[in-house]
């Protein structure tokens, strides 16, 4: 079982039982349907009496698992964001992929991340998606697989994690710098634990000039090799490790594919970034056209 290293999500794993997972997988069947979902068909889901289906959900509500709500004089249940994780993380434990839960130790404007332990005391990164319901307009506006109006936030983000563990795989697998992805479940990534440190701030390399050429490296390979670009590219996303100071390019669940219409322009913002990051803080001077050039692969003609 999940060891209980962060206080809230290791104490709550630790309070259900099977007969609670059996509700929440109920509920999250109903979702597929209902936004809320009606008491008897979490019965009929569950295949469980009623009166111990409404013992579990008091439990699951008082735990913040659950919201409820009163729909036509019907009591209706929803997961919430932490009922999704216990769901997430259970199937994990079970898959034998995460033994642990530890602190949180990054957060984002759509996830948090956790330090984690594989089999064998291997440390990995649990990254959990939160794509809010306050940003749905927005999310649906940048994201190309966000173009559906019945998607909500649980979708988006079990879609999400599962873009970025594939996104992650490929790239891997060709040999670009990204944490090496081990599993995903629902909304949740687990991937390699780099130590390392963010790129925003700023560390003292001892050669910047390779650190930026490597991660125009890894750009290009997904540019050429994979047919993507990252979409998103700033020193917020990219870890140079302590121990090689290689830098490795995280968060890839909003990639767009080479051959989009926007593909020229997301390509060109991500490289300038870095190529402006690099020129304030390290004084590497490399043109942004250069840069492009070389991640293209146009360098090599003639």
């Amino acid at each position: 079982m999940v060891k209980e290293l962060l206080v809230k999500i290791g104490l709550i794993y630790k309070q259900l039982t099977s007969r609670d997972f059996k509700v929440l997988n109920a509920i999250e069947k109903g979702m597929r349907r209902y936004e809320y979902v009606p008491l008897e068909l979490i019965e009929k889901y569950a295949k469980m009496p009623e009166e111990h289906v409404v013992l579990v959900l008091s439990k699951l509500h008082r735990l913040k698992l659950v919201k409820r709500k009163t729909i036509a004089g019907y009591k209706s249940y929803r997961l919430t964001y932490l009922g999704l994780d216990m769901l997430a993380l259970k199937n994990l434990v079970d898959r034998n992929v995460l033994v642990a839960i530890g602190d949180r130790i990054g957060i984002g404007k759509e996830s948090e991340i956790f330090k984690g332990i594989a089999p064998g005391d291997k440390p990995v990164i649990v990254k959990f998606l939160r794509i809010g319901r306050t940003s749905f307009r927005q999310t649906r506006r940048v994201r190309s697989w966000a173009d559906k109006p019945i998607l909500d936030w649980y979708k988006q983000s079990k879609i999400a994690a599962e873009r970025e563990y594939k996104a992650l795989r490929e790239l891997y697998r060709v040999g670009a710098l990204v944490p090496a992805p081990i599993a995903y479940s629902r909304h949740v990534v687990v991937a390699e634990y780099i130590n390392g440190v963010e790129l925003y701030r700023k560390p003292q390399l001892p050669d910047p000039e390779k650190v930026f050429w490597s991660i125009l490296d890894t750009v290009r390979i997904a540019y050429r090799d994979v047919g993507i670009i990252h979409g998103d590219l700033s020193e917020y996303n990219i870890l140079v490790s302590i121990d090689d100071w290689k830098p490795y390019i995280i968060d890839w669940p909003q990639y767009h594919y080479r051959d989009e219409p926007m593909s020229d322009y997301y390509l060109r913002r991500d490289v300038e970034y870095i190529v402006r990051f690099f020129h304030k803080n390290y004084r590497v001077r490399v043109s942004l056209e250069d840069a492009l050039d070389y991640v293209r692969g146009e360098d090599e003609e003639g």
